[in-house]
């Protein structure tokens, strides 16, 4: 076992990659970000004479969105009545607000209740009425509304069965949108009156608003022939439940209302704004890490694809970093995948990070570094870790026993080799989510 003992500059970086990490994340805050956005109560939009004013907010930060709306609202003068869906690490009493549960990393029953609720609420609102829904990551799941017809179980195994083959979270939302009746416009679409004022704080790699969430206010340009294609592209459309098939198949032939498209005359009424994204809390970190005295790069504003390959590509950064340059930071963000091939246990910034300590080997040897791949949530697959810090000793901490490193990588099993060298990220529930962050702190 090597200890970063015999490295004193290590434990430096790792201090410094959380702070630069935090920084993202306090950026992302959820009340913080809405009362810029709304600038403390200045810029609140207002109801019509004798409107009401009704407030739905879910997801992961739907507390901590739905106090910040509260403080500018109070600030405006109004009063409001308002539902929170939220997950139970974040669940807190909130003024104004009926709060719920919702389930999280997996829908619930709960869950299901609560989207019924919201949508009454929500048909109840009169003419002149202003509505507004906040929306935060984890918003799909918490507020899960299977469609006539479909079960929650049967949404769960095909969501399962999507995640699996490594599915990105565009393709998953098509077919999500599909099996619902609050996704892809459907929440929009139940307004009674009034108008909808919808602020999101973006937990997707480019900020489509039809995406975040799966799009519940926001006209939806897929069809069911899209669901289909992606479920048949990954060959598992005759191994889903006979609901799901069915609702597909009779969708495509026209026998299934579509899901309101852009340009629905329900939309006239809606409008939208973007109070916080992934791409904010790059720049954050970048801000941070230039304080902190590195030169900074940014590797990819959306980093994608298969969580392995990614780790081994920020790894040949390493490898090609040229000693005697000075200390230098190398930030991404977004949102990779893990297709699964073993058992064991981790989320895809632990598999990430751990792909990338085993790529270091070929980076100059003495060279201090770390590397940390984060989700702003806190919360790294169904694991306590929010991703992992790793430095040069990480493989021989790790590689004790029976488990090496490429044995964990191919059994995703990162979280047990992480755990075991000290290098999990444990940060707890953040009350945001803008997806993944990565830093690379290089002082050569």
């Amino acid at each position: 076992m090597a200890p970063t003992e015999l490295n004193p500059g290590i434990e430096k970086l790792q201090d410094h990659a959380r702070g630069i990490f935090q920084a993202a994340v306090e950026e992302a805050d959820p009340a913080l970000a809405l009362e810029r956005a709304l600038g403390g109560g200045s810029d609140v939009p207002l109801p019509r004479e004798g409107g009401q004013v009704r407030v739905v907010s879910f997801g992961k930060g739907a507390c901590s969105m739905g106090r910040g709306l509260g403080s500018c609202l109070q600030k405006a003068g109004l009063e409001w009545s308002g539902i929170a869906v939220v997950n139970r690490e974040n669940r807190e009493e909130l003024a104004g607000f009926r709060v719920l549960v919702g389930g999280h990393p997996l829908p619930d029953e709960a869950g299901v209740a609560a989207a019924r609720e919201v949508a009454e609420f929500i048909s109840a609102s009169a003419d002149g009425d202003l509505v507004f829904v906040l929306v935060s990551g984890g918003g799909s799941a918490i507020l899960p509304a299977p469609a006539d017809g479909i079960s929650l179980e049967d949404k769960l195994e095909c969501t399962s069965r999507l995640l699996a083959c490594g599915a990105e979270i565009g393709e998953i939302n098509t077919v999500r949108k599909h099996l619902s009746f609050l996704k892809g416009g459907g929440l929009a679409a139940g307004l009674g009156g009034g108008r909808m004022v919808t602020l999101l704080l973006s937990d997707v790699i480019g900020d489509d608003l039809s995406t975040i969430a799966s799009g519940p206010t926001t006209g939806d340009p897929t069809t069911f022939s899209d669901a289909a294609a992606v479920l048949k592209e990954y060959g598992i459309f005759e191994d889903l439940p006979e609901a799901v098939r069915s609702r597909i198949s009779a969708g495509c032939r026209g026998e299934v209302p579509e899901t309101p498209k852009p340009g629905a005359a329900v939309f006239e009424r809606v409008s939208h704004r973007l109070v916080g994204s992934n791409g904010q809390s790059l720049a954050a970190a970048a801000r941070r890490a230039e304080e902190l005295g590195y030169r900074v790069s940014i590797f990819s504003e959306a980093l994608v694809g298969e969580a392995r390959k990614a780790g081994a590509d920020l790894a040949a950064l390493l490898a090609a970093s040229t000693p005697g340059a000075g200390p230098c930071a190398i930030l991404a963000g977004g949102e990779t995948t893990v297709t699964l091939r073993g058992g064991g246990r981790g989320g895809r910034n632990q598999e990430l990070a751990l792909a990338f300590a085993i790529e270091s080997a070929s980076a100059p040897e003495g060279l201090p570094w770390v590397f940390l791949s984060g989700g702003t949530d806190g919360i790294d697959g169904p694991t306590d870790a929010a991703g992992a810090l790793v430095d040069p000793f990480t493989i021989d901490r790790g590689s004790r026993g029976d488990l090496s490193a490429g044995e964990a990588l191919a059994d995703n099993d990162s979280y047990t080799f992480l755990e075991r060298s000290g290098s999990l990220l444990k940060t707890g529930a953040t009350g945001t989510n803008v997806a993944d962050l990565q830093v690379l702190l290089v002082d050569s």
